[in-house]
């Protein structure tokens, strides 16, 4: 799918002129990401997987989901392609996002976006399990990279972001296999950001702490865990007065990360964690 832009001038803004990857792209993050970028001048390629998963106990984003983000882009000013692909997909990915750069121009910004949890403690946590959280999360972000880096090689460089967590930062029990995928993703994004600055490409990594999207809320249970072990209750509080932050919030530090304001900014892990990693 793709939707045109409205607009019959040039668009100004922060990327004006940029194309942006996002996974995870239908809902929550991915698509407070998608507007943003594309207020600020941005086209973009939106890939979700668009189906619920066994191993994920929560329901995950739909067709209609991804339709909906698409439309709110068009509106934002840009045009979008649209692709349903599980991450974990190596080759699918791929074509989705050659898709896309041939039908949008170019691609100067990669956000792997897409995650999903698990809350379990660690005998409760079966193959499968660790398996999907690994797979989406870590794996997908690897295959993100990997069909992103030659398009923007083709650019002459740009920007990757990788979307983290609190968790990647600290150890947050009743979390293991998201605590694990979050961390891996932050050496992910050091190595490459070592190995690619020489070509232009930045890599960073952004680390919100409780954000209010559909995925908090099919987490059912971690409060309950959390209320039954007073020894790790302060690991999961913020500093700051707030309780969650906004998808908003993160978008914030999303834009300013593929713009070219950050341009010698590379290899940095970026909190939007309202202190809980100072803790």
């Amino acid at each position: 799918m793709t939707t045109e832009a409205t607009q019959s001038t040039v668009r100004s803004g922060r990327v004006s002129g940029k194309v942006a990857l996002i996974t995870g792209a239908a809902r929550g993050q991915g698509r407070s990401h998608a507007v943003r970028l594309a207020r600020e001048g941005a086209d973009i390629i939106g890939v979700d997987v668009c189906s619920d998963l066994d191993s994920v106990a929560y329901p995950l984003a739909t067709p209609a989901d991804l339709d909906q983000t698409a439309r709110m882009v068009e509106e934002a000013g840009g045009r979008m392609v649209t692709a349903q692909v599980d991450v974990r997909d190596h080759d699918a990915l791929i074509d989705a996002v050659i898709d896309g750069v041939d039908q949008l121009g170019r691609l100067d910004i990669a956000i792997a976006n897409a995650g999903v949890c698990s809350i379990q403690r660690w005998d409760e946590v079966e193959p499968a399990v660790w398996d999907t959280v690994i797979g989406i999360n870590l794996t997908g972000a690897w295959n993100t990279c990997v069909a992103s880096i030659p398009h923007l090689l083709a650019g002459g460089g740009g920007s990757m972001i990788l979307v983290s967590s609190t968790a990647g930062l600290k150890g947050q029990p009743f979390l293991t296999p998201y605590v694990a995928s979050k961390h891996g993703m932050v050496g992910v994004m050091r190595s490459l950001a070592n190995e690619l600055a020489s070509q232009g490409i930045r890599v960073n990594s952004v680390h919100p702490t409780g954000v209010d999207t559909p995925m908090l809320a099919g987490m059912t249970g971690l409060t309950d865990r959390i209320e039954s072990s007073p020894d790790v209750r302060s690991i999961f509080l913020n500093s700051l007065p707030v309780d969650l932050v906004a998808p908003e919030d993160v978008s914030d530090a999303v834009l300013f990360l593929a713009s070219d304001e950050s341009r010698y900014v590379t290899g940095l892990s970026l909190t939007i964690d309202a202190g809980a990693t100072v803790r």
